[in-house]
């Protein structure tokens, strides 16, 4: 099961609001890929990278440059955080 966590959910609404105000579509599209990407770790949730000094794994979508940062606990997914791949990511 996924669970977003209310700062994921807040940065995937700024990512919206941003882009929607250059190209509505173009902010549908980068939502929908988040989500499938995301949707995809419930088949295979170790896909994501694991880094130095970073909490959890993180899914790096190439094609809308975004970073998704994601903890496994047990059988749900915890998402944390997401963030263009130009953002300053969190370290512990």
């Amino acid at each position: 099961m996924l669970f977003w966590e209310e700062e994921s959910l807040n940065d995937r609404e700024k990512i919206f609001e941003f882009l929607y105000d250059f190209n509505p579509d173009v902010a549908e599209r980068t939502d929908n890929t988040i989500e499938q990407k995301v949707e995809a770790l419930l088949e295979q949730p170790l896909m994501g990278a694991q880094r130095e000094n970073v909490r959890g794994r993180l899914l790096i979508i190439p094609e809308i440059s975004m970073i998704v940062s994601y903890m496994i606990d047990g059988e749900s997914i915890k998402i944390m955080r997401v963030l263009h791949q130009k953002q300053k990511f969190p370290i512990d």
